[in-house]
């Protein structure tokens, strides 16, 4: 598993639906996986450099948009269901494998 890939993958799955997000609902909210999404696409270069602190920026960052999603709007997407509730679930699953990919690097770069 390349941390750098799912990250990458993460970060266009977070650009990509907050910004369907915030063209189907006019909400600014949406905007925010937007801005982790770009955040977190800039921290690429980093991880495939190897930076220690850039993967440990990337990691806090995709933890803080996966407790945020997971937290605060699950819960009112699961209220409302339809294309929000894909969305939400979609950004979640790219946020969990991108974190899956940067424990197990650490654990290689521990060995």
């Amino acid at each position: 598993m390349k941390a750098s890939f799912y990250n990458i993958l993460n970060s266009i799955v977070l650009i990509s639906l907050g910004l369907w997000g915030y063209f189907d609902v006019q909400a600014p909210t949406a905007l925010i996986p937007v801005g982790f999404g770009v955040i977190l696409l800039l921290c690429t270069i980093g991880l495939k450099k190897e930076n220690k602190i850039i993967a440990h920026v990337a990691v806090l960052l995709t933890l803080v948009i996966l407790v945020a999603l997971v937290g605060m709007r699950l819960p009112k997407s699961l209220d409302s269901g339809g294309v929000g509730l894909f969305r939400v679930i979609a950004m979640i699953a790219t946020s969990v494998l991108s974190m899956v990919a940067f424990v197990l690097s650490f654990i290689k770069a521990r060995r």
